[in-house]
């Protein structure tokens, strides 16, 4: 999932292009974006691409301003208790829905018990938890809301009471899972995120047209309580994922903006690092990947290091993803919160991962079961390191591993079912803290 922390440190570097061409009856502002976006349902997103739409179209009780440090949004101020426990948040009068709708305290609590609601199966539920009771809620170990500590005293203040001090807690109240959702709207269509006609959204921008795998466009929303500071009156959002497509699309100014690294076609990032529109910045960010420990063998911890130490990262970022990433010494970026600095996980030692493959049953590689590695296909830098992992893994070991693709979504679903053996993943920082790494992410998977 994403958060724009652009002055921290991780495996891969933001990357935008920007173009000053127009052509014909465009938007102002025309954005490659990435993959197809999901729904526009807060609580169900999961993708980047898909919050940095639902960050135009929503605003949280605060915002990530430019620094990517939590501002007022729909909250114009805000106190906190000495023990770090109680927060009362004040909202702006002003602030409203695109249909003229005050945003009140009630929307909030909607929006929190909605996500929260086991059967709404929201994958982000879980940010909600650092609220006292929010988990047991959402676990189905009580049905009362009331014991959730959030509490609307009246129309223009929200007292949420954590179960323990969450320094970062203001950060997550901008994030997806947090934005409010339009009660009247959410009960009344069931396609409302989807569907212009029924969409209500509180940001900047309202949803005015969306072809799927085409184009999204949307227009600044006047009753935005900010909108003399809008300055785009139309964006476009375009769903390419294709690297050389995307390319092209910028290069001959159809589109303005090129936001993801990944929409970069590999053998032109030296040439493009010269240029004054490319732009690189540190991200919270890390690219991995995952074995399934419920598969042989992936069961024996033993395989796990030996693969592990047997990748070769920095000529991966040497040679391949090729933009100034900096090789992972650890899950966790080093620079989250106020400067934390990671203890260094495995480093590249081949004579100890054949050592360890040996002890787990399979020395030189021998009797070592078919196993496939799961990535998605569209995107060459996915594809490249593959083939090296690959080619690693069979020069260094002697285990032939297969490669399996699958476009995106149908990627997203294998991995939620845990159908692979090892699978290419990607994890953004939600906010500037380590435990947005190493906290419910990595209880997630151990519960998987």
């Amino acid at each position: 999932m994403t958060s724009p922390l652009p002055r921290l440190i991780a495996v891969f570097a933001a990357l935008a292009l920007c173009a000053c061409g127009r052509l014909g009856n465009r938007a102002d502002l025309v954005c490659l974006n990435g993959a197809e976006s999901e729904v526009l349902d807060p609580p169900l997103m999961t993708a980047q691409a898909t919050s940095r739409v639902a960050y135009a179209l929503f605003e949280g009780l605060t915002a990530f301003g430019v620094k990517g440090e939590a501002e007022p949004g729909v909250a114009e101020r805000w106190e906190i208790s000495p023990d770090g426990l109680h927060y009362t948040f004040h909202l702006r009068h002003n602030a409203s829905w695109s249909n003229g709708d005050p945003v009140t305290a009630e929307d909030f609590l909607y929006s929190w018990r909605r996500a929260l609601l086991p059967k709404t199966a929201a994958e982000y539920a879980y940010q909600l938890y650092y609220i006292r009771g929010a988990k047991d809620f959402n676990e189905g170990k009580t049905q009362d809301f009331s014991t959730v500590a959030v509490r609307a005293p009246d129309p223009y203040t929200l007292e949420v009471t954590l179960a323990n001090p969450t320094p970062f807690f203001l950060d997550l109240c901008a994030f997806t899972a947090l934005l409010p959702v339009h009660r009247a709207t959410a009960e009344k269509y069931n396609d409302w995120a989807s569907k212009p006609d029924h969409f209500i959204g509180n940001g900047p921008f309202v949803l005015h047209e969306w072809m799927p795998f085409d184009h999204m466009r949307l227009l600044k929303n006047p009753r935005y309580w900010d909108a003399a500071n809008v300055k785009l009156n139309s964006v476009d959002i375009l769903p390419t994922a294709q690297p050389n497509t995307a390319y092209n699309f910028y290069a001959t100014g159809i589109a303005d903006l090129m936001i993801d690294k990944s929409l970069t076609p590999t053998p032109l990032i030296p040439y493009l690092k010269k240029r004054s529109d490319f732009h690189a910045a540190p991200f919270l960010g890390a690219y991995f990947f995952r074995f399934n420990v419920k598969r042989k063998p992936f069961d024996d911890v033993r395989v796990r290091k030996a693969f592990a130490l047997v990748v070769d990262k920095q000529y991966l970022v040497d040679h391949i993803t090729r933009a100034g990433e900096l090789p992972a010494e650890s899950f966790v970026p080093p620079g989250a919160g106020s400067g934390y600095q990671p203890p260094p996980m495995y480093r590249r030692d081949p004579e100890k991962a054949r050592q360890l493959l040996a002890e787990a049953g399979y020395p030189g590689g021998k009797g070592f079961p078919v196993v496939y590695y799961l990535y998605r296909t569209g995107l060459d830098l996915d594809q490249d390191i593959a083939v090296e992992l690959q080619s690693v893994f069979q020069r260094e070991l002697g285990v032939t591993i297969q490669l399996s693709r699958q476009e995106w979504t149908v990627f997203l679903e294998t991995q939620q079912r845990i159908d692979y053996d090892i699978s290419r993943s990607t994890w953004v920082g939600d906010y500037n803290d380590p435990n947005t790494f190493h906290g419910h992410v990595c209880d997630r998977w151990r519960e998987q």
